[in-house]
């Protein structure tokens, strides 16, 4: 809904990973298995909530049914206008972490994920939402070509906002907005008319 409001579409695609380990043998294997899932929302009619949240409970559960399907097999499928500067189908990524990260115990030693950062942005911009087990701990990664930290910032003030407003008993928290460029000059911001504009571009269609 947020995406929509910012880039002024009705039709909003969003990938987002997912474990595809769907069968029981596969669940002690290691190895990666990860496939991307694009999540389209049709927003026409100016939906509530609600029926908003219907929508997208129906689109993510039959992209799920079809998980197995390869991301790169499903490009050559829709064969979409190619340009190297952008992912085929979506540029926005939705990442939900919501295993338990279970403490790594080595013998004499003492183990911590660190927070890093990548240097680039694989996409134009970039929700990593951590369940934690006691609420939600949501970063950005964005293309400081199309974006600046202000807008950003209120994108992440605009979600939190929403968060409170329709789950109240949520506690997700954007903490952060994690600087990584894509080349280019970080853009100017200046306001919701600013903000739309780069963001229709970041997230239009290929």
């Amino acid at each position: 809904m947020l995406l929509s409001r910012y880039s002024g579409q009705n039709d909003v695609s969003v990938g987002t990973p997912v474990a595809n380990r769907r069968r029981v043998e596969l669940e002690g294997l290691i190895g990666f298995f990860v496939n991307t899932l694009v999540l389209r929302t049709d927003l026409s009619g100016d939906p509530s909530f609600r029926t908003l949240l219907a929508r997208v409970r129906e689109t993510a559960l039959g992209a799920q049914a079809h998980q197995d399907l390869p991301f790169e097999r499903l490009v050559e499928e829709v064969q979409p206008v190619r340009d190297l500067s952008r992912d085929p189908l979506f540029q926005v990524m939705f990442v939900l972490q919501n295993a338990p990260m279970q403490e790594l115990t080595l013998s004499g030693l003492r183990a911590e994920p660190v927070a890093t950062e990548s240097g680039a942005s694989k996409f134009d911009l970039t929700l990593a939402v951590i369940d934690t087990g006691e609420g939600l701990n949501a970063s950005f990664e964005y293309a400081t070509a199309l974006f600046d930290a202000g807008t950003i910032e209120r994108l992440a003030g605009a979600l939190l906002h929403a968060s409170r407003g329709d789950r109240r008993r949520s506690r997700t928290a954007p903490q952060r907005a994690a600087a990584v460029g894509r080349g280019g000059a970080p853009a100017h911001s200046g306001g919701v008319e600013p903000d739309r504009r780069r963001l229709s571009q970041g997230s239009s269609a290929a």
